[in-house]
């Protein structure tokens, strides 16, 4: 709650909010908590386990019973904030997914394994740099925020977890979903150069590497090297033909 740093007037998002610990500890500091829970029986229980043990701030409480990957809209205010143990096998899209969907939100906190957590906020040149990295950056400043250990969790998982924070910028010059499908085609083959790895992409190496130094990009490095804005330059090249 207090690497979030919210105030007053933000309008939380949660996303996995389970038996509602997070949630309980979210209404006394948020304008309004919105709560999104796949599971049918836990969105149900949720408004009734606050009303027993906050029962003054029911009133500041939405749950949607969905899967978050398929939301296209939310009842009551924008969110102006994640802030979630997201579920860990569908951690990248779900954060994908409602940085897209949700242009208010100003920030993020979310709670992921912690090799998810070390991809997110990976910069260039490093190796767990890969698809998770660019395309959060895509939406804002990603950084590791803390870690958390396992024994915390009830049940205790097998895997240790981590805290990674967002906030929003505004993207580079581009469009997201032609710069997101070279970023997909680099990493495809991330041990290749860019000439031999978006071939397919661009219709063969030869006219990859035309748009690779269009770009003023050198044809032989690989994906890993590039920034977000390298690679929304590169989406922006025409067909050199």
């Amino acid at each position: 709650m207090r690497t979030a740093e919210l105030t007053g007037e933000d309008v939380v998002l949660e996303v996995g909010p389970g038996l509602g610990s997070l949630t309980l500890g979210l209404l006394p500091v948020a304008a309004h908590v919105t709560a999104v829970e796949i599971d049918p029986r836990l969105a149900a229980r949720l408004p009734r386990t606050v009303a027993e043990r906050a029962p003054a701030l029911a009133g500041r409480l939405t749950v949607v019973a969905a899967d978050a990957l398929r939301i296209a809209e939310l009842p009551g205010p924008a969110p102006t904030a994640l802030v979630a143990n997201l579920p860990y096998n569908v951690a990248v899209p779900v954060l994908l997914h409602l940085l897209e969907l949700l242009p208010p939100l100003r920030r993020a906190l979310v709670l992921v394994q912690a090799e998810v957590a070390e991809r997110l906020a990976a910069a260039p040149g490093t190796p767990a740099y890969g698809v998770p990295s660019v395309k959060a950056a895509w939406y804002g400043e990603v950084r590791r925020a803390g870690t958390v250990g396992r024994r915390v969790f009830w049940p205790e998982p097998n895997v240790d977890s981590g805290l990674v924070a967002l906030v929003r910028r505004p993207p580079p010059p581009g469009d997201r979903a032609a710069t997101f499908a070279v970023v997909d085609a680099a990493f495809a083959s991330r041990r290749k150069s860019l000439r031999a790895a978006l071939a397919r992409w661009a219709g063969g190496p030869a006219a990859a590497e035309a748009r690779l130094r269009a770009a003023g990009i050198d044809p032989a490095t690989r994906g890993e090297q590039l920034s977000v804005a390298d690679f929304a330059r590169l989406a922006a090249t025409g067909d050199p033909a």
